[in-house]
Protein backbone atom coordinates (compact mmCIF):
# COMPACT_ATOMS: atom_id res chain seq x y z
CA UNK A 1 0.00 0.00 0.00
CA UNK A 2 1.30 3.45 -0.96
CA UNK A 3 1.72 5.32 2.33
CA UNK A 4 1.79 8.73 0.65
CA UNK A 5 -1.55 8.12 -1.05
CA UNK A 6 -2.98 6.65 2.15
CA UNK A 7 -1.97 9.77 4.07
CA UNK A 8 -3.58 11.98 1.44
CA UNK A 9 -6.80 10.01 1.76
CA UNK A 10 -6.66 10.34 5.55
CA UNK A 11 -6.16 14.09 5.20
CA UNK A 12 -9.18 14.35 2.89
CA UNK A 13 -11.29 12.40 5.36
CA UNK A 14 -10.09 14.49 8.30
CA UNK A 15 -10.97 17.75 6.56
CA UNK A 16 -14.47 16.37 5.89
CA UNK A 17 -14.81 15.19 9.49
CA UNK A 18 -13.66 18.53 10.89
CA UNK A 19 -16.12 20.45 8.73
CA UNK A 20 -19.06 18.27 9.73
CA UNK A 21 -17.98 18.56 13.38
CA UNK A 22 -18.00 22.35 13.09
CA UNK A 23 -21.56 22.21 11.77
CA UNK A 24 -22.56 19.90 14.62
CA UNK A 25 -21.18 22.44 17.11
CA UNK A 26 -22.85 25.47 15.50
CA UNK A 27 -26.13 26.07 17.35
CA UNK A 28 -27.21 28.84 14.98
CA UNK A 29 -26.74 26.67 11.91
CA UNK A 30 -28.49 23.74 13.58
CA UNK A 31 -31.43 26.00 14.46
CA UNK A 32 -31.65 27.03 10.80
CA UNK A 33 -31.86 23.38 9.76
CA UNK A 34 -34.60 22.76 12.33
CA UNK A 35 -36.56 25.78 11.10
CA UNK A 36 -36.27 24.78 7.44
CA UNK A 37 -37.43 21.26 8.29
CA UNK A 38 -40.46 22.66 10.12
CA UNK A 39 -41.30 24.95 7.22
CA UNK A 40 -41.17 22.02 4.81
CA UNK A 41 -43.53 20.07 7.07
CA UNK A 42 -46.00 22.96 7.18
CA UNK A 43 -45.87 23.45 3.42
CA UNK A 44 -46.41 19.78 2.64
CA UNK A 45 -49.27 19.47 5.13
CA UNK A 46 -50.90 22.47 3.46
CA UNK A 47 -50.73 20.81 0.05
CA UNK A 48 -47.75 22.84 -1.17
CA UNK A 49 -44.44 21.53 -2.47
CA UNK A 50 -40.70 21.71 -1.83
CA UNK A 51 -38.77 23.01 -4.84
CA UNK A 52 -35.02 22.59 -5.32
CA UNK A 53 -32.63 24.10 -7.87
CA UNK A 54 -28.90 24.07 -8.58
CA UNK A 55 -26.19 23.97 -11.23
CA UNK A 56 -23.74 21.17 -11.96
CA UNK A 57 -23.13 19.08 -8.86
CA UNK A 58 -25.74 21.14 -7.04
CA UNK A 59 -28.21 20.30 -9.82
CA UNK A 60 -27.54 16.63 -9.09
CA UNK A 61 -28.10 17.32 -5.39
CA UNK A 62 -31.37 19.12 -6.17
CA UNK A 63 -32.65 16.12 -8.11
CA UNK A 64 -31.37 13.71 -5.46
CA UNK A 65 -33.16 15.47 -2.60
CA UNK A 66 -36.37 15.92 -4.57
CA UNK A 67 -36.34 12.19 -5.27
CA UNK A 68 -36.03 11.44 -1.54
CA UNK A 69 -39.27 13.37 -1.00
CA UNK A 70 -41.27 11.88 -3.86
CA UNK A 71 -40.07 8.28 -3.46
CA UNK A 72 -39.04 7.53 0.12
CA UNK A 73 -36.12 8.19 2.41
CA UNK A 74 -35.96 5.75 5.32
CA UNK A 75 -39.50 4.47 5.65
CA UNK A 76 -42.40 3.19 3.60
CA UNK A 77 -44.86 6.08 3.25
CA UNK A 78 -46.87 8.14 0.80
CA UNK A 79 -44.97 10.42 -1.58
CA UNK A 80 -44.31 14.03 -0.64
CA UNK A 81 -44.68 16.76 -3.26
CA UNK A 82 -41.30 17.97 -4.49
CA UNK A 83 -39.46 18.77 -7.70
CA UNK A 84 -36.13 20.05 -8.99
CA UNK A 85 -36.18 22.94 -11.44
CA UNK A 86 -34.46 22.26 -14.75
CA UNK A 87 -35.32 18.60 -15.18
CA UNK A 88 -37.54 19.29 -18.22
CA UNK A 89 -34.81 19.39 -20.86
CA UNK A 90 -37.12 20.81 -23.53
CA UNK A 91 -38.11 23.70 -21.27
CA UNK A 92 -34.47 24.38 -20.40
CA UNK A 93 -33.55 24.37 -24.09
CA UNK A 94 -36.44 26.65 -25.01
CA UNK A 95 -35.90 29.13 -22.19
CA UNK A 96 -32.14 29.12 -22.68
CA UNK A 97 -32.51 29.72 -26.41
CA UNK A 98 -35.29 32.31 -26.21
CA UNK A 99 -34.31 34.24 -23.08
CA UNK A 100 -30.87 33.08 -21.93
CA UNK A 101 -29.51 30.49 -19.51
CA UNK A 102 -29.74 33.00 -16.67
CA UNK A 103 -33.53 32.62 -16.76
CA UNK A 104 -33.88 28.82 -16.98
CA UNK A 105 -34.90 28.47 -13.32
CA UNK A 106 -36.72 31.74 -12.78
CA UNK A 107 -39.20 31.30 -15.64
CA UNK A 108 -40.00 27.75 -14.61
CA UNK A 109 -40.46 28.82 -10.99
CA UNK A 110 -42.70 31.69 -12.08
CA UNK A 111 -44.84 29.18 -13.98
CA UNK A 112 -45.22 26.53 -11.28
CA UNK A 113 -44.44 28.20 -7.96
CA UNK A 114 -47.10 29.11 -5.39
CA UNK A 115 -46.81 31.28 -2.30
CA UNK A 116 -47.09 28.36 0.14
CA UNK A 117 -44.22 26.45 -1.48
CA UNK A 118 -40.71 26.19 -0.08
CA UNK A 119 -37.82 27.01 -2.44
CA UNK A 120 -34.38 25.58 -1.60
CA UNK A 121 -31.77 26.78 -4.10
CA UNK A 122 -28.37 25.13 -3.79
CA UNK A 123 -25.25 27.07 -4.78
CA UNK A 124 -21.78 26.70 -3.30
CA UNK A 125 -20.82 30.28 -4.20
CA UNK A 126 -24.15 32.01 -3.73
CA UNK A 127 -23.44 33.90 -6.95
CA UNK A 128 -24.98 31.82 -9.76
CA UNK A 129 -27.00 34.26 -11.86
CA UNK A 130 -29.77 31.81 -12.73
CA UNK A 131 -30.19 30.95 -9.05
CA UNK A 132 -30.26 34.62 -8.03
CA UNK A 133 -32.92 35.32 -10.66
CA UNK A 134 -35.00 32.44 -9.30
CA UNK A 135 -34.64 33.80 -5.76
CA UNK A 136 -35.92 37.16 -7.00
CA UNK A 137 -38.96 35.50 -8.58
CA UNK A 138 -39.59 33.55 -5.38
CA UNK A 139 -39.58 36.84 -3.44
CA UNK A 140 -42.10 38.33 -5.86
CA UNK A 141 -44.42 35.33 -5.45
CA UNK A 142 -43.89 35.30 -1.66
CA UNK A 143 -42.34 31.83 -1.70
CA UNK A 144 -40.30 31.10 1.42
CA UNK A 145 -36.71 30.67 0.25
CA UNK A 146 -33.76 29.21 2.15
CA UNK A 147 -30.54 28.86 0.18
CA UNK A 148 -27.91 26.20 0.87
CA UNK A 149 -24.55 27.81 0.15
CA UNK A 150 -20.93 28.21 1.28
CA UNK A 151 -19.27 30.28 3.97
CA UNK A 152 -19.67 33.72 2.39
CA UNK A 153 -23.23 33.25 1.17
CA UNK A 154 -22.34 35.32 -1.88
CA UNK A 155 -24.97 37.59 -3.38
CA UNK A 156 -27.72 35.22 -2.22
CA UNK A 157 -27.13 36.21 1.39
CA UNK A 158 -28.56 39.67 0.80
CA UNK A 159 -31.63 38.26 -0.96
CA UNK A 160 -32.88 35.43 1.26
CA UNK A 161 -32.16 33.30 4.28
CA UNK A 162 -29.04 31.20 3.80
CA UNK A 163 -27.69 28.10 5.49
CA UNK A 164 -23.96 28.73 5.01
CA UNK A 165 -21.62 25.75 5.23
CA UNK A 166 -18.44 27.16 6.86
CA UNK A 167 -16.08 26.33 4.00
CA UNK A 168 -14.93 27.82 0.70
CA UNK A 169 -13.97 24.46 -0.82
CA UNK A 170 -16.61 23.46 -3.37
CA UNK A 171 -16.49 19.68 -2.94
CA UNK A 172 -16.60 19.85 0.85
CA UNK A 173 -19.53 22.29 0.71
CA UNK A 174 -21.41 19.95 -1.63
CA UNK A 175 -20.84 17.02 0.71
CA UNK A 176 -22.36 19.01 3.56
CA UNK A 177 -25.27 20.18 1.42
CA UNK A 178 -26.34 16.61 0.71
CA UNK A 179 -25.90 15.72 4.40
CA UNK A 180 -28.04 18.68 5.48
CA UNK A 181 -30.58 17.73 2.83
CA UNK A 182 -30.73 14.17 4.10
CA UNK A 183 -31.19 15.39 7.66
CA UNK A 184 -34.10 17.57 6.51
CA UNK A 185 -35.62 14.61 4.65
CA UNK A 186 -35.43 12.48 7.79
CA UNK A 187 -36.98 15.17 9.99
CA UNK A 188 -39.80 15.92 7.55
CA UNK A 189 -40.56 12.25 6.98
CA UNK A 190 -40.72 11.58 10.72
CA UNK A 191 -42.86 14.63 11.46
CA UNK A 192 -45.45 13.90 8.78
CA UNK A 193 -45.67 10.14 9.05
CA UNK A 194 -45.25 9.80 12.79
CA UNK A 195 -42.45 7.26 12.98
CA UNK A 196 -38.89 8.22 13.82
CA UNK A 197 -36.62 7.61 10.84
CA UNK A 198 -33.85 5.10 11.43
CA UNK A 199 -30.59 6.95 12.16
CA UNK A 200 -28.11 4.08 11.92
Amino acid sequence: MNSQVTNQIKQELQVAIDLKSSIRADDVLLAQIVTLSERCVTALRDGAKVIFAGNGGSFADAQHLSAEFTSKFRMERSPMSSLALGTNSSAISAIGNDYGFQYVFSRELEAIGNKNDIFIPITTSGNSTNILNAIEVAKNINITTVCLTGSSGGSAKAMCECICVPSSQTDRIQECHILIGHIICAQVESAIFGTLSRIA
